[in-house]
């Protein structure tokens, strides 16, 4: 490995680096960040933003989430292709709705029961075929049945519809294109041709569920709006008083045609 690539490995989170990146002073204030790909090792004072929401730390090179137990506000976490083996701090962000931890190094599903106590997820994966990412506990086939009986709450395991709405269309779907798969094999004399031509309906994670959440960015732009606006309120206010202490202190009449244009 060359001096370059290993150095690129082994990047600290600062908050030179967080300001850097987010042209934030105050890391508190800080609601979405991106982060990928920057050879990540140590995540250093991602905990001291406090309200963050949205974050994308894949393909990095964290082996622990340390830090991440202190993000309360946290909705959308992707941690895929890192080199995570326990998720355990991740029971500290009580709001979470969403995870990636595909391309991982998650050994049993065992190590997802500390996130058991998170009322609000909903979308979790630990497998993308698309992009050849997995977990060594990937490898049993049912797992994903584990995940679901382990997480009732759950709706989405590895952009496949567990529950909720829409689950038995999608599992109508899938097994319809499970028979259509076997129908068309090339062992078929005469469907080959066939076979090789067929795609799916729909491209790749078009099911998925987009967590529905609170959006502290519109939020904040609407608070922002309505205090400027409620400004104008006033200082227009304060305008028409002026005008009328004037109006009194020079004993002039306003005449209604001089409003004429």
């Amino acid at each position: 490995m060359e001096k370059g690539e290993e150095a690129a490995e082994n990047v600290r989170i600062t908050s030179q680096l967080l300001k850097a990146k987010t042209g934030e002073f105050d890391l508190e204030s800080i609601l979405l960040l991106k982060l990928r790909g920057l050879g990540i090792s140590d995540l250093g004072c991602l905990g001291e933003c406090a309200s963050l929401e949205w974050l994308d730390l894949s393909g990095n090179a964290i082996s622990h989430l340390g830090p991440l137990s202190s993000l309360k506000a946290l909705a959308v976490l992707n941690i895929s292709s890192n080199r995570v083996s326990s998720l355990e701090p991740l029971a500290g962000c009580e709001n979470l709705q969403s995870l990636n931890a595909a391309g991982n190094l998650l050994g049993g599903v065992q190590h997802l029961q500390c996130l058991t106590g998170l009322r609000h997820l909903e979308n979790m994966r630990f497998a993308n075929p698309m992009g050849r990412l997995s977990n060594p506990f990937c490898a049993s086939p049912g797992y994903r049945a584990a995940i679901a009986e382990m997480f009732p709450g759950v709706k989405v395991i590895d952009g496949e519809r567990v529950s909720g709405r829409g689950s038995e269309l999608y599992q109508l779907c899938k097994d319809l294109d499970n028979s259509l798969k076997r129908f068309h094999s090339p062992s078929r004399a005469g469907h080959a041709e066939l076979s090789s031509l067929s795609k799916p309906w729909v491209e790749e994670g078009y099911w998925d569920v987009r967590p529905a959440r609170r959006s502290s960015i519109v939020e904040e732009a609407y608070k922002q709006f309505s205090e400027a606006l409620q400004e104008c309120r006033e200082l227009s206010k304060r305008a028409d008083d002026t005008i009328s202490q004037a109006e009194r202190a020079l004993n002039i009449r306003p005449d209604s045609s001089s409003y004429l244009f």
